[in-house]
C-alpha cells in the first residue's frame, strides 16, 4: 500500500479531480494589509478567523492604482479592516498631539478611500481596532489622537501586557444593537491594544459599546448597512481555541454572503426602477457622468446599486389652465425631453434611451444603462389631442394623467374637494394612450379618477409610484380596493420609497417599504407590484436612500424570502409585462 506523506502534492491533486467539481460558493472577503518595514503582512488570527467562520480570505496590499482598488471591491463580498499603525491626524483636519504613536502613510489613503468606495457599493465591512478608527474617519466621524491625554476623566488600563488571546477588560453592550444581538449578553470580555479611539461617530452610525471608563468600544450602522466596528482584536481569541468573538465572524461572512447572492441576482436580472425625477435638477447644472452629490441617480450610483435603467420623468408642476398655460406647459414636456436625451447622448457610451422592453434587455447585455422617457402630468398635452401621438413617437412609455391637482383631464389625490374622475376630454386621452401605445399612470390621480381610467382603458394601466393606504392613510395611496380592481385588469403598482407615502409619522426606512410591498403582494398577488423610487422627487429613505443603495432592497426581499423569479418580478418584469401588452398596437 503506498503510503501518502505530507509532501505528496500529487495525491492532493488527484484527490482534488478524482470527484466532480466542487460547487459550494463561499463569500469572498478582502482583508487589508498591514504594511510596514517594506513588508506587507497579515496576523495569523484575522484569516484564520474568516475560514473559521466559511469566508474565503485574500488580503488587499495598499497600492495608489485607484483603477485596481475598484476593480478588486468588484470582486469582494465583504471586507475585513484589519489593525495598524495610528492614522495620520492630517487626514482628519487636525495637527499631531505629541502622544500621536508611529503613522503609517502607505496604508491611510487608501484605505481611507477603499472604505469610502466600499461603503458607496454597500459592500459589508467589520472594522478591527484600527479598522474602526479608520472606517469613522472615512465617513465622517471623528478621533481621540490620545485618549489619556484627550479625554476628561481617569482611564483603565487600554494597552494590555497580558498575552493577545486573554480578554483584559470588559465593555458594557447597548440593549437593542446588532451587537447586543450577536452576543447575547449585557457585558464582553475584550482584550485592548490601543490609544486611539472613536470620539464622535459618523454620520448614519451609533455607539453600541462602551468601556467602563467610557471610551467608545464598537460602532454599528443605523441605517440598515452592515457596517459595524470593534475596538478590540477578536480574532486573537480563536488561536488559542477560544471561539468566544467568532459571532463577529460569522456575522460578516453571512452579510457577505447575502450581499453576494444580490449581485448574483442582478447580474441575472433586468432591474427598473419605474419613477425618478431627476430631470428637476437640470438647472442646477449637474453632471450624470459623474457621482453629482446634487443628485440621487446617476451613472455611478446607478452602478454601484446595480440598477439597470430608470423612467426618467418630466415633470409639470399643474398652474392654470388657461390656453397660454397650456401650450407653455407642453413647450416645457417638450425642453426637458430634450434635455434628458441631450443628458444620455453625452455618455453614449454607458447609457442610451430605451423605448421598448427588448431595448432594455439589449442595453443591459452590452453593459450598458437605459434611460426610458415618461411625462409626470397629463397637463403636458393641453388641449390637443394629437400631442398623445406625438409625445409616443418621441419615446414617452407613460404618462400620469395629473399631478397635484386637477387638470383639463381628470381630478387628483390632492386639492380635489369635488371628487372629480375623468371628464369628456380625458376619455379621449385615455383611448389615445392605449391606440398609441402609451402606458396610463394613476400615481396622484383622485379615487374617482382611478375607476374612471380602470373603466375606459382597454388596456392595463399602471401606478408608477404608490403605495398602500392600509398602512399609510395618505390619499396619494391606493386603498386595498384599488389595489384588487387594479390586480383584476391585469395592472401593477409601483411601492414608492417617498416617507410621506410609507410612514404618517417619522422618518421611513427600508424596512417600511418592505411593509408596503408585503401588504401588496398580499393584496393583489405577486404579479402585480414593483418599485417606482421616486428619486430626486421626493424619494429616498433611511437604507435606500439613492440609487447606489438600491441593492440593500433586494438583499431585503432575499431576507423576506422571495425567490429569484419573484424578486425578477418585483424589479421591473411585473411593470414591463404591462408595457409589452399597451405596446402592441
Amino acid at each position: 500500500m503506498k503510503t501518502i506523506s505530507a509532501f505528496d502534492i500529487q495525491a492532493d491533486y488527484d484527490r482534488i479531480h478524482s470527484r466532480l467539481p466542487h460547487r459550494k460558493t463561499a463569500p469572498v472577503i478582502g482583508l487589508t494589509g498591514n504594511f510596514q518595514d517594506n513588508n506587507c503582512t497579515l496576523a495569523e488570527g484575522y484569516y484564520s478567523s474568516i475560514l473559521k467562520a466559511g469566508g474565503v480570505p485574500f488580503i488587499i496590499p495598499p497600492y495608489e492604482d485607484t483603477d485596481l482598488l475598484m476593480n478588486a471591491l468588484n470582486n469582494v463580498d465583504g471586507i475585513l479592516l484589519t489593525g495598524g499603525a495610528d492614522i495620520n491626524p492630517l487626514f482628519m483636519g487636525e495637527e499631531p498631539v505629541k502622544e500621536l504613536h508611529g503613522i503609517n502613510p502607505r496604508r491611510d489613503r487608501q484605505e481611507l478611500l477603499l472604505i469610502r468606495l466600499a461603503a458607496n457599493r454597500q459592500i459589508p465591512i467589520l472594522g478591527i481596532c484600527r479598522g474602526i478608527q479608520a472606517m469613522n474617519v472615512a465617513l465622517g466621524g471623528s478621533l481621540y489622537q490620545d485618549i489619556h491625554s484627550q479625554m476628561e476623566g481617569t482611564r483603565i488600563k487600554h494597552d494590555q501586557e497580558l498575552d493577545r488571546s486573554y480578554a483584559s477588560h470588559t465593555v458594557q453592550v447597548e440593549k437593542g444593537t446588532l451587537l447586543h444581538r450577536l452576543f447575547q449578553s449585557d457585558i464582553i470580555a475584550v482584550n485592548s491594544f490601543h490609544h486611539q479611539a472613536v470620539k464622535e461617530t459618523a454620520p448614519g452610525f451609533r455607539v453600541c459599546a462602551r468601556s467602563t471608563d467610557g471610551v467608545i468600544e464598537a460602532i454599528e450602522s443605523t441605517e440598515y448597512k452592515s457596517m459595524l466596528g470593534v475596538q478590540w482584536h477578536p480574532e486573537c481569541f480563536l488561536l488559542k481555541g477560544d471561539e468566544c468573538m467568532m459571532p463577529l465572524f460569522h456575522w460578516l461572512i453571512q452579510e457577505a454572503g447575502s450581499f453576494r447572492e444580490a449581485k448574483r441576482l442582478h447580474s441575472r436580472m433586468l432591474t427598473l426602477d419605474s419613477h425618478c425625477d431627476t430631470p428637476m435638477f437640470f438647472d442646477q447644472q449637474i453632471d450624470f457622468a459623474s457621482r453629482d452629490s446634487k443628485i440621487l441617480v446617476d451613472l455611478h450610483k446607478m452602478t454601484e446599486g446595480h440598477l439597470d435603467a430608470t423612467i426618467m420623468v418630466a415633470y409639470l408642476k399643474q398652474l392654470e389652465l388657461t390656453d397660454e398655460a397650456l401650450l407653455a406647459a407642453t413647450a416645457k414636456a417638450d425642453r426637458i425631453l430634450n434635455e434628458i436625451e441631450m443628458m444620455v447622448a453625452k455618455s453614449c457610451t454607458a447609457v442610451d434611451i430605451a423605448y421598448t422592453p427588448a431595448d432594455l434587455y439589449r442595453l443591459k447585455a452590452e453593459g450598458k444603462k437605459a434611460i426610458m422617457l415618461g411625462i409626470e402630468n397629463g397637463y403636458a398635452i393641453g388641449n390637443d389631442l394629437s400631442h398623445v401621438e406625438r409625445f409616443r413617437k418621441r419615446g414617452v412609455v407613460y404618462m400620469t394623467l395629473c399631478h397635484n391637482g386637477n387638470n383639463q383631464l381628470c381630478g387628483s389625490a390632492r386639492y380635489n374637494e369635488e371628487g372629480l374622475g375623468v371628464n369628456a376630454f380625458g376619455e379621449q386621452v385615455i383611448r389615445e394612450m392605449n391606440r398609441g401605445g402609451m402606458m396610463v399612470d394613476i400615481s396622484h390621480a383622485g379615487e374617482q379618477t382611478f375607476y374612471d381610467a380602470l373603466s375606459i382603458s382597454n388596456k392595463p394601466i399602471v401606478a408608477s409610484h404608490s403605495s398602500a393606504r392600509a398602512l399609510c392613510n395618505h390619499p396619494r395611496n391606493l386603498t386595498d380596493d384599488q389595489l384588487k380592481a387594479l390586480a383584476a385588469r391585469g395592472g401593477v403598482a409601483q411601492v414608492t420609497l417617498y416617507s410621506g407615502f410609507l410612514r404618517e409619522n417619522g422618518t421611513a426606512t427600508i424596512m417600511d417599504a418592505i411593509e408596503h410591498l408585503n401588504h401588496m403582494v398580499n393584496i393583489m398577488g405577486i404579479e402585480h407590484v414593483g418599485i417606482g423610487t421616486d428619486f430626486d422627487g421626493d424619494g429616498g429613505i433611511i437604507g435606500c436612500a439613492s440609487a447606489s443603495e438600491l441593492i440593500n432592497f433586494t438583499r431585503c426581499l432575499l431576507k423576506e424570502r422571495y425567490s429569484e423569479e419573484d424578486i425578477r418580478r418585483i424589479w421591473g418584469g411585473n411593470f414591463l409585462r404591462v408595457m409589452e401588452e399597451v405596446q402592441k398596437v
